[in-house]
Formats: C-alpha cells, structure tokens, sequence
C-alpha cells in the first residue's frame, strides 16, 4: 500500500485502467469532498512487476468532540477500493493494508461500498443471475469483521444501459410507453440544449423544487454548485448539464456526469409545468445519444430501490428507468469495519438522530432556494 504523490490527472489515469473505474474515486470528487471537512488521502497497490493493481481515494474525517474522541476519525471509500475482487490473494492483501490503516488512523470505523455485483436482473425472475464471486466477497468480508452498514451511503442498486448498439437497437429495447413518450415529447415542441455554469441557478432552483414536490432531501446551493463546476470544468472527468425547455422555458434538466468511458445520471430535475409534454423522456434519450458519441460504452441511471417491491419509496423512479431499456444491476452495498467497537456502536446510535436533524434543515432550506 503506498501513498499516491502524482497529479490528478495521472490519478484518473491510474484508476480509468482498474476494473471497474468510478466518478467518485476521481480526484475532482475527492476536491469536492474536501472543501467539506474530508482529506482525501489516495494510495494504490503494485504486484511484482510494478503493475498498479488497486487503488483507493481515502476520505478521512475527525469526529468533533472532547477528550479523546477529538483524536479519532471516520474513513471512507465511495466506490472502492478499485481492484479485481474475485483476486482471493489481492483481495486479502488490500483488505489487511486497509484494516491495518483504519487502526493507525484512529478510525471508529472504515467505510467501503465497492461496485462488487452480486447479480443483475430483478430478483425472482427469469432475468435474474446470481453472481457467486460477490457472494463470495461478502462471506470474506464476514469472516474479517467487517458488517453490512446501516449508513448505505450510495444506492446499493442500479439500472444500468449498454450504449454499443445502434440508436435504432436502443431505442427497440425501451418500453413500448416510454419509446411513445419518447417521440411525443419532441411532437409536442420539447427541445434539449446543452447548460452552461450560467444556468446552475436556475438548476438548483429546479432541484430544490423537485425535492420539496417529491419529498426528498438536498443539500444547500453552495455544495452542487462546487459539485456541477468541478466537473464542468474538467476534460476527463467531465459533466453536462441538458436543459429540457417548452416555448423557451426550462421545465426540466439532468446533470450528466463521465469518466472512464462511463456515463452517469446523478442529478435530476423537473418543473410542475408541462409535465403532459414528457420532458424527462426526451432528455434521457438526448443523454444516451450524447453519451455513445462521447464513446461511452454504458450509461449508470443511479439508484434502483433496496428491495424491490412497490413499498419501496424507489419504485416509480425505478420503472421510468427499467423503461428506458436499462439492465438491473444488484452490489454488495456498503460495508463497515470498526476498528473501535466502542466507539462504533456510540457512533451508529448517535447518527441516526443526527439524520433527522439534518432531514429537517434539509427540507426547510429547499423551501427557502425554491421560493
């Protein structure tokens, strides 16, 4: 394990050529996270011959507090740590270097919720494959002490959509409604274009109205703008705001984020007015076919429900996906390793209240930006 001491762009070189590369591993994220309490502290592993075969963006953070709880940290990997995880002896030597970290560092606990799939398709159905390499992972993961956490950061599921076929195949695969939509939308005088750093008021603005609408909790202004212009402002990785308007108005938007020959629909947005003329459908579709000529290969719609029944608070967001021909991806989730069991167990109990308050806050603050 050794400490990354490159440029950022030869970090995102590094981790773009691992399996399974992601946004939040970058070095632009790990900048966003930084401005916000985190130190970033990125490491990668070698095999004999000097190849880079893992690698980590650790974020560290110090619990506030008196005493000796002043000195101790929480640390996590979002998305990582990037490896080949079916490596039962790469495995072990990663896991052992991170537990050994997470000790030196005072950590309460390490945090890591890797893309390890544990199948694809909705489970119970013919569609649906297991895959015996993720369970395997997790049994290791028993075994060392680690626990699935109760803190699931990130979605543990996705709809995923191969970009390799044609626009015509891409299109074939959506539902016959959401294809209909699809067309009508652009029927019905909807038009796409391309966002600028100018429009990111107006895109919070939107998005502190679909959360208030939807019931949903978002962060204050400052924080997606740094988000949206770190990214914006980028070669590799990249973001793109597409703005769906009406006559001139915006009604609608997505920020579309890529790296590693991987497209990423992390943030959604919509206005009450014109919802009849199916805006949302003609972005996606403007956002498949922008990603392909990027030369994406896939297209990762972000989020499917935990448990996939129509219970789940998901589940409509989840069928507007499954109709735009995407493929059910199912991970392992996150997994937490706490090296104090005291002060874990204080910690977990503790941040469930905190949640609600900032719930709260949350809410009121979107009121205010929406307003």
């Amino acid at each position: 394990m050794e400490k990354f001491q490159g440029t950022p762009a030869e970090w995102n070189r590094l981790i773009a050529d691992l399996p399974d590369p992601h946004l939040l591993q970058t070095w632009e994220w790990a900048e966003v996270k930084a401005a916000y309490g985190w130190k970033p502290q990125p490491h990668f592993w070698t095999d004999a011959s000097g190849s880079t075969v893992a690698a980590a963006m650790l974020l560290g953070r110090g619990v506030s507090g008196g005493g000796f709880s002043a000195r101790l940290n929480v640390l996590y990997i979002p998305k990582g740590p990037l490896m080949d995880w079916a490596n039962e002896s790469l495995r072990r030597g990663v896991l052992d270097d991170l537990q050994g970290f997470a000790g030196r560092e005072r950590g309460i606990f390490l945090k890591i919720d890797p893309d390890v799939r544990l199948g694809t398709g909705l489970p119970g159905t013919p569609d649906a494959h297991e895959n015996a390499a993720g369970e395997a992972v997790i049994a290791d993961l028993k075994r060392r002490g680690w626990l699935y956490s109760s803190d699931q950061i990130q979605f543990r599921n996705s709809v995923v959509i191969g970009l390799s076929a044609s626009e015509q195949q891409l299109l074939a695969r959506m539902k016959q409604k959401t294809r209909y939509n699809v067309r009508l939308a652009g029927k019905k005088g909807v038009s796409i274009r391309a966002g600028t750093e100018a429009d990111l008021p107006l895109l919070y603005r939107m998005y502190a109205e679909t959360s208030v609408r939807d019931g949903f909790v978002i962060r204050e202004q400052a924080y997606y703008h740094r988000v949206w212009s770190a990214f914006m402002a980028s070669g590799e990785p990249a973001c793109e705001p597409l703005i769906a308007e009406v006559d001139g108005e915006a009604v609608a938007a997505i920020m579309q984020f890529f790296f590693a020959r991987r497209a990423y629909y992390l943030y959604g947005m919509s206005r009450a007015a014109h919802r009849e003329r199916m805006p949302t459908y003609l972005l996606q579709w403007e956002a498949m076919k922008r990603a392909r000529a990027r030369g994406c290969l896939t297209y990762d719609l972000w989020g499917a429900p935990e448990a996939f029944d129509e219970s789940d608070s998901l589940w409509g967001v989840f069928r507007f996906k499954e109709g735009l021909g995407g493929a059910v991806v199912r991970t392992l989730g996150a997994w937490d390793f706490p090296a104090s069991r005291f002060w874990y167990g204080a910690y977990t109990r503790l941040i469930p209240r905190l949640l609600d308050v900032m719930r709260i806050r949350g809410r009121a603050k979107a009121r205010r930006a929406m307003e």
